[in-house]
């Protein structure tokens, strides 16, 4: 190699990109079959460079909305007393109510 050129970069197997970022290696290498993130493929191979696994990370990286705070949907409060305590520290219990399940709509819509 001349003095003139750099070094070749570091070409990373998609078993290591599926361990850094805790995704299966079949994952990774669907990704890429399918466009939607970007590799390098010298012969049949899939093969990351540093550049296009900081890309990776950064395409799938979710950020919260400026000045928008977590919103969780209330269905009903109640207020619980215990005798211990004053009304003034009465604690608030949020009634989570739970959907019914998709194979009993879809079975409903199928019997219809």
């Amino acid at each position: 190699m001349s003095k003139g050129r750099g070094q070749l970069p570091s070409l990373y197997y998609p078993a290591d990109i599926a361990a850094a970022i805790g995704m299966s290696e079949w994952w990774v290498k669907e990704q890429a079959r399918r466009g939607r993130i970007p590799f390098t493929k010298p012969g049949r191979a899939y093969r990351f460079t540093a550049d296009q696994f900081a890309e990776i990370v950064r395409m799938y990286e979710v950020r919260p909305a400026l000045g928008a705070a977590p919103q969780i949907k209330v269905t009903a409060v109640a207020v619980l007393k215990t005798p211990d305590r004053d009304p003034q520290q009465a604690r608030i219990a949020v009634r989570l109510r739970a959907r019914p399940p998709r194979r009993a709509a879809l079975r409903e819509q199928d019997a219809a």
